[in-house]
């Protein structure tokens, strides 16, 4: 079985949906869907708790009804049946009076998540409907019945694995079965989120649990592209990442995939296959363990970077120097992209902002601080094993003209990495596309 998953440009717009379910039901063969809320939905719901927080019902209530007016809309352009239609309408307005009742009462945060996650669980039904219309032997999954997170917030995969099957076994014979991406429940039984990855780590989790022969991520781009296709001229998709590769350009940059989303597929050894909703027949880029020998894939960068170099006469030879910057940045939650070390100082990249002010005080006790804002890093993705004589040549030739703040080789047998300043960017791109894909 096939686990297929759809984003919400993909199912925002009931010609969209027809589009899914003639995708989903070309094979023939018993196929796992996973949705996300049609595209824009997502927002609204966020708005509504906004408004909620802020204690202001009547706002978010006139999203609500302008929000169910748009469904409502979908309905008639969506089915062909005056029954199906009538079913659900049905369902719409409960799920908008469910909304409702969130304006009676003092809001949590918890119920933020309930509210958010009433996008996926609307565009599931609404697909399931029109599958059973067209004759389909369609069954709706609910994700809150398998999908479970652990105390740390990480996929509980006995659980999800053992509740996943049970269910399939139950619903024996359909040939489309549909489940909501991203929602899920955490330990405590409350509606939760998988943060991560959302409805990619959704259908990667669920292509492990039932040991799929492929998980297919379907967007509105046609695979993973060697370069920036918005920024660089004739970029070109690839066809084939080592997922040590795809997670290193996602990590780095490239937006069509989150870097965490395929661990799951990866290590039950499932391919991932991307591909264009606009351009089914296209080849897609697969994601599975085979790594091509001795080339380079893809060029990734990652915006809004900062660097922060922290230089000490007392960090020569001193123990302990490196575990109490690390301690610094840990006890505020950020993470460091890249990190370089000299005799006397030490410099690292980050890319969130929100504690910026607090950790460079407190590294100031440890020696002379310096930060440098609107800075990129411009990654090199491919086999860049040490071995591999000459590569990190190719990238530093096409760079010779751009200041490069810092350098990471070595780290990963996978990636180069590179600083520089967010204004070089265009022009770093190009360069290493016009001398490594040349």
């Amino acid at each position: 079985m096939k686990v297929m998953k759809f984003g919400g440009t993909s199912v925002g717009s009931a010609e969209r949906i027809k589009n899914v379910a003639s995708l989903i039901t070309k094979s023939g063969e018993p196929t796992f869907v996973v949705l996300s809320a049609m595209s824009g939905t997502t927002n609204s719901l966020v708005e509504i708790s906004d408004y909620l927080y802020k204690k202001n019902p009547e706002g978010a209530n006139e999203i609500i009804n302008t929000l169910e007016r748009k469904y409502m809309t979908h309905v008639d352009e969506l089915y062909s049946t005056e029954e199906c239609r009538k079913k659900t309408r049905e369902f719409l307005t409960e799920e908008f009076d469910y909304l409702r009742t969130f304006t009676k009462d003092l809001f949590t945060s918890f119920e933020e998540k309930t509210i958010v996650a009433q996008g996926e669980v609307i565009s599931t039904n609404m697909a399931v409907n029109y599958l059973q219309e067209l004759g389909v032997k369609a069954v709706l999954i609910n994700a809150l019945d398998f999908m479970r997170t652990d105390k740390n917030s990480e996929p509980d995969m006995a659980y999800i694995k053992e509740r996943l099957n049970v269910l399939l076994a139950e619903n024996e014979g359909q040939q489309i079965y549909i489940t909501q991406g991203f929602i899920c429940k955490n330990a405590y039984g409350e509606i939760d989120n998988l943060q991560r990855g959302g409805s990619d780590y959704t259908a990667s989790l669920i292509g492990a649990a039932i040991n799929s022969e492929e998980v297919q991520i379907w967007t509105d781009i046609d695979g993973m592209h060697n370069n920036d296709p918005r920024i660089v001229e004739n970029t070109e998709a690839v066809r084939q990442l080592n997922f040590e590769e795809a997670a290193e350009l996602a990590y780095f940059g490239a937006k069509i995939l989150h870097p965490t989303c395929v661990q799951p597929a990866k290590y039950a050894g499932i391919p991932v296959r991307l591909k264009n909703t606009l351009e089914p027949d296209a080849e897609g880029t697969i994601i599975n363990n085979v790594l091509i020998r001795g080339k380079i894939k893809a060029i990734a960068a990652k915006d809004n970077i900062t660097a922060i170099k922290i230089k000490s006469s007392r960090m020569l030879l001193a123990t302990g120097f490196l575990r109490k910057v690390f301690e610094i940045f840990e006890s505020y939650q950020t993470p460091i992209d890249m990190i370089a070390t000299s005799e006397v100082g030490v410099s690292m990249s980050i890319d969130n902002h929100s504690h910026l002010n607090e950790i460079v005080d407190e590294l100031k006790k440890y020696g002379t601080v310096t930060v440098d804002e609107g800075m990129c890093i411009i990654c090199v993705v491919g086999d860049l094993d040490w071995s591999n004589v000459g590569f990190e040549a190719w990238a530093l030739d096409a760079l010779k003209s751009i200041p490069v703040r810092m350098i990471s080789y070595g780290g990963s047998n996978y990636n180069i990495s590179f600083l520089i300043r967010e204004a070089d960017k265009k022009q770093a791109l190009q360069s290493l596309s016009n001398a490594i894909f040349k």
